[in-house]
């Protein structure tokens, strides 16, 4: 399940509600959390979560930063460039930890009843939740917001809320989802992270359009000032409802926070050696490598540390436009594949400091590392023929060589497959026989810093005979092009949970691939990956769901429809020696929001008042 507000859930069984008049009746459980895993982390009476100080003090601003601009306070559409951090604005029905990512926690919703047969979810929401403006949040604003977002929001939505057939308000305070299609285990969770808007704020104003009008929302945030583009700033609401909460005991600590946006990396890092903003999870190998010896770092002024983490790794990758006819043939996506050096790369540009990607479901149980077992073999039997025959017999590698940038013996293979797709070299250039168009390829970025690993890629390519560009364009042309499938080549990242649910049709299915908006870059249309994605969502326990997300990775990758890159399995931070941070740290998050500011470490950088 891929995280849209709050993060990942699942169902965990509490308290057994079944009267005698009701013996005919599914058994409804009440809980006040949901897991897909075996057990919810935290009890009912739980008083916080492990990686927060509920004693932390509160005050001081907290300044990021953000690469780009914004044009729009609406993140729920598809119009616009929405404003990083404007989800503190909003709440969900229940909230995610970062140690528990397989559970969510009542927020909005006090408690969540589900029947045996997950045909329906209800949720009781807490009297005392309130909008900013001090009115309370109803049945009628949950209902409203699971219309509108289907109605009018981002096609995501319409596709991640497609089972949930309706809204019913069974009181003022208490509301229920019905679902339509197969039992789906995964859909009392996905309503746990629907944000809820305000009905009488939106039913005056256009939802679909993007807006610089600061919304209103339940949040422990709310915008204080901003400038389009340059930065906003979200300050802390001091009467929040849900500030005792035992989710919320000990997090939203700073009392501002502020985002500066940058036009590309290079600015952004000297602004944070300036001390012109506070923290970075860095991205990049080369700056993490190169980009901080400056003396603030040599005096302990901020502090470098990778910090290891269990998130798993999902799939970075080249990703090819297959609605493109050059890239429909496999053996042609798999000879592309051949030219990424990537052992190179790791040596000469990353520092040898990630590993090769050769899954979509990396550094989790969910990705296929073994043969198919006999649970995986059922579900790919009946489409023997129709995927590649290496999915029942072999696992996935990467095409790899020596990293010595000779890589002469895989470039033949390459030139093979590409001979033997029908291409051929004429005058030194790789031509489609038949219309004679020579084979090129326009790698569209939207970072400056990809252009040092794309360029070895190309010179790779052209000894192939393939011409290959770089078109690096601003992020609006970028997300513009991307959205309407117009590109070549894309580096696009595919995030997996350790419960993949609905979001895959998003990902891999058919219907996706037309859509505009969708994040079926590939364009892939494929009745296998179509019917593992529903076993995927119609999954009865974790077994079956293991099984089938592992039968999926086997025909995505065996299909060539990306050039996987690569991963690491910790966080790089840096970050000024100005936050106080709890002792214990979440295994799946940087656990940020439960930082605050230490007054004395703030003198001793000088900047206390």
């Amino acid at each position: 399940m891929a995280r849209m507000r709050s993060g990942l859930a699942g169902l965990a069984i509490v308290v057994a509600i079944l009267t005698p008049a009701a013996a005919q009746e599914p058994k409804v459980t009440v809980s006040h959390g949901l897991t897909l895993g075996d057990t919810l982390k935290y009890p009912k009476d739980f008083k916080h979560f492990a990686y927060a100080n509920p004693d932390a003090p509160k005050g001081g601003t907290v300044r990021m930063y953000s690469i780009g601009g914004f044009d729009s306070f609406n993140p729920y559409i598809i119009k616009g460039e929405p404003a990083d951090g404007i989800g503190l604005v909003f709440e969900s029905l229940m909230t995610s930890s970062e140690d528990d990512i397989m559970a969510e926690y009542g927020l909005i919703a006090s408690s969540v009843e589900v029947p045996e047969d997950l045909s329906f979810v209800t949720y009781n929401l807490r009297p005392e939740a309130r909008f900013h403006d001090g009115t309370p949040i109803t049945a009628d604003d949950v209902i409203f917001s699971l219309n509108v977002l289907k109605e009018k929001g981002a096609p995501i939505y319409r596709y991640y809320y497609a089972n949930i057939a309706r809204a019913e308000k069974l009181g003022p305070h208490r509301v229920k989802f019905v679902f339509s299609g197969p039992r789906n285990r995964e859909l009392p969770q996905i309503t746990g992270q629907l944000p809820v808007l305000p009905k009488a704020y939106w039913e005056k104003r256009e939802f679909d359009q993007s807006t610089l009008e600061p919304p209103l929302g339940s949040g422990p945030y709310r915008i204080k000032q901003f400038e389009a583009n340059r930065y906003v700033v979200y300050e802390r609401v001091p009467d929040y409802w849900g500030k005792d909460l035992a989710a919320n005991r000990g997090m939203n600590n700073f009392d501002a926070v502020r985002y500066d946006f940058y036009r590309d990396q290079t600015v952004a890092l000297e602004a944070f050696k300036a001390g012109l903003y506070d923290f970075r999870n860095e991205n990049s190998s080369r700056i993490w490598a190169t980009g901080y010896d400056f003396p603030a770092v040599a005096s302990g002024q901020v502090v470098k540390q990778e910090v290891p983490h269990k998130r798993p790794a999902g799939m970075q990758a080249f990703a090819m436009n297959t609605r493109r006819d050059k890239f429909q043939d496999p053996r042609v996506r798999w000879a592309l594949a051949h030219a990424f050096d990537f052992e190179w790369s790791n040596k000469n540009l990353f520092y040898g400091q990630y590993a090769r990607t050769e899954s979509f479901f990396a550094n989790s149980e969910l990705a296929a590392r073994e043969p198919p077992s006999e649970a995986e073999l059922k579900l790919l039997e009946p489409w023997r023929g129709k995927v590649p025959d290496e999915v029942f017999t072999r696992v996935y590698r990467a095409p790899k060589t020596d990293g010595s940038g000779a890589p002469r013996e895989i470039l033949r293979k390459a030139a093979a497959l590409l001979r033997e797709a029908g291409w051929q070299v004429q005058g030194g250039q790789l031509v489609d026989p038949k219309t004679k168009r020579p084979f090129e390829i326009e790698f569209l970025l939207v970072s400056p810093e990809f252009e040092r690993v794309v360029a070895p890629f190309i010179q790779n390519l052209r000894r192939l005979g393939i011409a290959g560009r770089i078109r690096t364009v601003d992020p609006a042309q970028y997300q513009n092009r991307v959205r309407e499938f117009d590109f070549d080549m894309v580096v696009a990242t595919f995030p997996q949970s350790l419960s993949p649910g609905n979001e895959q049709r998003d990902f891999w299915s058919s219907a996706a691939a037309a859509r505009p908006g969708s994040r079926n870059l590939v364009g892939i249309k494929n009745e296998a990956v179509d019917a593992l994605v529903e076993k995927i969502v119609e999954a009865h326990d974790r077994a079956e769901l293991v099984a089938a997300s592992r039968a999926l990775d086997r025909v995505l990758s065996w299909n060539h429809y990306v050039i996987p890159q690569w991963h690491i399995n910790s966080f790089r931070l840096a970050y000024w020696n100005r936050f106080g941070i709890p002792p214990a740290r979440p295994d799946y998050g940087v656990g940020f929001f439960a930082w605050w500011i230490d007054p004395a470490k703030d003198r001793a950088l000088g900047r206390a008042p």
